[in-house]
């Protein structure tokens, strides 16, 4: 690459302060309005069933689309682009309901067994899985992906705001968003394998636990490591302070299963998650505070040794460990069923409305104890992704669980029939109704995909200059690659494929 368009590359990505967080809310609130417009369009209209060339443009368009001119040609009025997919949801829902096509008929119940009685329900709570997939935990996975996937090319290009990029030191930004973001789905996802762990007979001890979580990380610092000598090997752009001269974003996936593994053990002593995860925010805030950690992280040069010069993604680990575990808490709240005899599915359902409600009010007060002033007893501690400090740790769990309400709540409103269902058939399928193959394409794939939008990332940044393309070449360039990822990851579906990394 050449050195002079190198220093360009790396100062365009460099030294940002980020924005405002309410424009961030803004931005981000485009993939709910996404999902309420598809969600109307589907309930009312059925017209994502069958999905036909018609649908997938319009699924491309709402649940990518939508994301993609928000971060990009919206940029300056998200909310207008709100206002834009609400208002024809609005006019659906106000419009008669289309009657849908009648169901399969399913075999009569047996004589005694109304619908309404405890004897009936518990019956019925055997034909169905206590962990079943929620449609609206895919929406908000995939919409985090697409997310993702677009702003780490659009990035490179000058129609993506310097504000929406990584800060430096200090502020809040749309990528510093995704980044957490994509660690506290992922806690999410683990709860599953956590509950489902709960109901077997024996539980396999530590050392098994390590050793399955380190075959699990292996990949992914393989990865780290191919993209460490691809990136020093091909003399690409680099932003050091983003995580150090070689750690990188993998590598932080990779180390998160063994030590996640370690705080496990401590659930039996600490029988919470969100308790662990703010134990280890407190206690490294405490560090950054009270000793030199800081100023290391953040000011002292580059010393020989590897500590010094990856300091920022090793010590920046911590924050993301208690963001990961923040994750698997509010998992392990949402993903069970929560029927039982005494608990009708209307009732389950509200009651994870609830907890998503009271989860998003908790961590949302106390990032502004931690980040303003709160008249006058708040710590106002600037928000810091290079740190991963605690306030940034706040944030990440308060945004991430007010998004997962807004969608559990749209699910609930436009499907209740989901929660609602009887049987294994029926339920799987409300929950495909109530799924867009887009985003479950791209849920069922993600780290794949995420490794493939890397790459193809830095195709295109090997292949032109980003720097100087026009809005249009950049936009182009942009649908073009979504619609790659989108496409890869559609036939993936279509055939059934689930690559594991």
């Amino acid at each position: 690459m050449d050195q002079n368009y190198k220093a360009r590359k790396e100062a365009f990505v460099s030294n940002h302060s980020g924005g405002s967080i309410s424009e961030i809310n803004a931005v981000t609130l485009v993939a709910p309005a996404s999902i309420f417009l598809w969600s109307a369009l589907q309930s009312r209209l059925s017209f994502f069933t069958p999905y036909s060339a018609a649908s997938l443009v319009t699924d491309f368009l709402l649940n990518v689309g939508a994301i993609l001119f928000a971060t990009t040609l919206y940029s300056s009025s998200p909310l207008l682009l709100n206002i834009l997919l609400v208002s024809p949801a609005v006019l659906l829902l106000l419009g008669p309901k289309q009657t849908r096509a009648p169901q399969k008929a399913k075999p009569p119940r047996p004589a005694g067994t109304q619908d309404g009685t405890a004897e009936s329900r518990r019956n019925r709570q055997g034909d169905l899985e206590p962990f079943p997939v929620h449609p609206f935990l895919t929406m908000y996975r995939g919409a985090m992906l697409v997310t993702t996937f677009v702003a780490i090319l659009a990035v490179d290009f000058r129609v993506f705001p310097r504000r929406f990029a990584k800060v430096e030191n200090w502020g809040t930004s749309l990528m510093d968003l995704g980044v957490g973001s994509f660690v506290f789905s992922a806690g999410v996802v683990s709860a599953r394998s956590i509950l489902r762990n709960q109901t077997a007979s024996s539980l396999a001890t530590l050392p098994k636990r390590l050793a399955a979580s380190t075959r699990h990380a292996i990949p992914l610092l393989i990865l780290g490591l191919i993209r460490l000598y691809s990136v020093k090997g091909l003399d690409y752009a680099e932003h050091v302070t983003e995580y150090g001269v070689h750690w990188n974003f993998f590598f932080t996936l990779g180390f998160l299963p063994p030590f996640v593994e370690i705080f496990h053990s401590l659930f039996a002593v600490i029988p919470s998650y969100e308790a662990l995860s703010l134990l280890i925010a407190i206690a490294y805030q405490v560090a950054l505070e009270s000793t030199d950690l800081k100023g290391y992280i953040l000011i002292s040069p580059r010393g020989p040794d590897l500590l010094s010069k990856n300091r920022e993604g090793i010590f920046s680990f911590i924050g993301y460990l208690a963001i990961f575990l923040a994750g698997r808490a509010t998992g392990l709240r949402i993903i069970p069923r929560g029927t039982s005899p005494s608990r009708t599915p209307q009732q389950a359902r509200k009651r994870v409305l609830s907890s998503l409600a009271a989860l998003s009010v908790f961590w949302t007060v106390l990032f502004l104890l931690n980040s303003t002033y709160a008249f006058g007893y708040g710590a106002r501690i600037p928000v810091s992704r290079r740190l991963a400090n605690m306030p940034y740790v706040l944030w990440i769990a308060a945004f991430n669980n007010a998004q997962i309400f807004l969608l559990c709540l749209l699910e609930t409103l436009f499907f209740p029939s989901v929660h609602r269902a009887t049987d294994k058939e029926s339920e799987a399928e409300r929950s495909s109704f109530a799924t867009s193959r887009l985003m479950a394409a791209f849920n069922k794939n993600g780290l794949f995909l995420f490794l493939l939008a890397n790459l193809l990332t830095g195709a295109v940044n090997l292949s032109m200059n980003t720097l100087d393309a026009s809005t249009w070449q950049a936009m182009a360039v942009l649908i073009g690659y979504m619609a790659v990822v989108s496409g890869v990851a559609l036939v993936l579906d279509i055939f059934n494929v689930k690559l594991k990394l």
